[in-house]
């Protein structure tokens, strides 16, 4: 069995806000200096932390070490990234492994480690991730306290993030009523796959290994579509053998309230303006994938 493969950017997983400060106003070496003097200092957690820390969790509830691993993946050099290294350590997370890439482009060691998703706020690196074929995310924190229950819940939009662009692209050009038309009557042909159906997909058998009628892993699928655009999704789902626990068609309405209803511990949206509003309350992903996203 593969396991769950999660990388994370170290300024995703910590606060490294006043580090990055320091780089980008008193440039490289008042960077190494200021890490080198505060290795004893532990960074405080950052906008992935809570979601990397209930993933780690997993492993215990399965009895199975190995069953969900997270890797850093980091543009400092192992000089510089010994401050999280050692900040990890004092969050007690079970991460040992890391590629500090010293400036370059970390995300092309993801392969290489088997990775399903890549978390970074760096977006250049999730672009060419995505464009890799990879599933990645630009991280959005909010600014609310992270949910203290044990399971997970995921949310994820569905065109040009579960499902491709195909019928997005569509109703970019066309609007709105061509775009319902031509999904109803394509509702027995299925979408093609988005950057986060192989995501979906893996997170689906983790599922499958829990038994008992509670599952620390919730999914849902919280998209802007209605009827008659919903009946292609659901078909779509149906024909890739995939299920999700909950699905909102909301025909236009804004997400965030609804997904703070579910209490989503992440969102991944394609639209960086839906991110944006939705992580005044949960920690949102911005997929920069799709047409939405084409300069």
């Amino acid at each position: 069995m593969k396991k769950l493969t999660i990388a994370t950017s170290s300024a995703a997983l910590f606060d490294l806000e006043q580090s990055d400060r320091v780089y980008k106003e008193e440039g490289l070496e008042a960077y190494s200096k200021y890490q080198r003097a505060r290795e004893q200092e532990p960074l405080a957690p950052g906008g992935a932390f809570s979601l990397i820390k209930k993933l780690l969790n997993l492993n215990s509830l399965l009895e199975n070490p190995d069953r969900v691993e997270v890797i850093l993946l980091s543009r400092n050099t192992s000089d510089t990234g010994l401050r999280v290294f050692k900040s990890i350590e004092h969050h007690n997370l079970s991460i040992s492994r890391a590629a500090f890439s010293g400036g370059t482009k970390p995300h092309r060691y993801m392969a290489a480690f088997g990775v399903d998703l890549f978390l970074s706020t760096e977006r250049a690196d999730v672009v060419e991730a995505l464009e890799d074929g990879k599933a990645a995310a630009s991280i959005l924190s909010s600014s609310l306290p992270s949910s203290k229950r044990g399971d997970i819940r995921f949310a994820f939009d569905g065109d040009a993030v579960l499902f491709s662009d195909e019928a997005e692209e569509k109703y970019q050009k066309n609007g709105l009523e061509d775009f319902l038309s031509t999904e109803k009557n394509l509702a027995n042909v299925p979408l093609r796959g988005g950057p986060f159906r192989s995501f979906v997909e893996s997170l689906n058998q983790l599922k499958s290994e829990f038994i008992g009628d509670t599952n620390p892993i919730r999914t849902a699928l919280v998209t802007a579509r209605s009827s008659p655009a919903h009946e292609r999704v659901v078909k779509t789902l149906r024909s890739w053998g995939m299920s999700v626990d909950e699905s909102l068609f909301l025909g236009g309405m804004e997400k965030a309230a609804f997904l703070n209803s579910y209490g989503a511990d992440i969102f991944f949206d394609d639209q960086a303006e839906h991110c944006r509003i939705a992580s005044e309350t949960v920690l949102a992903g911005h997929v920069p994938s799709g047409v939405k996203n084409r300069t």
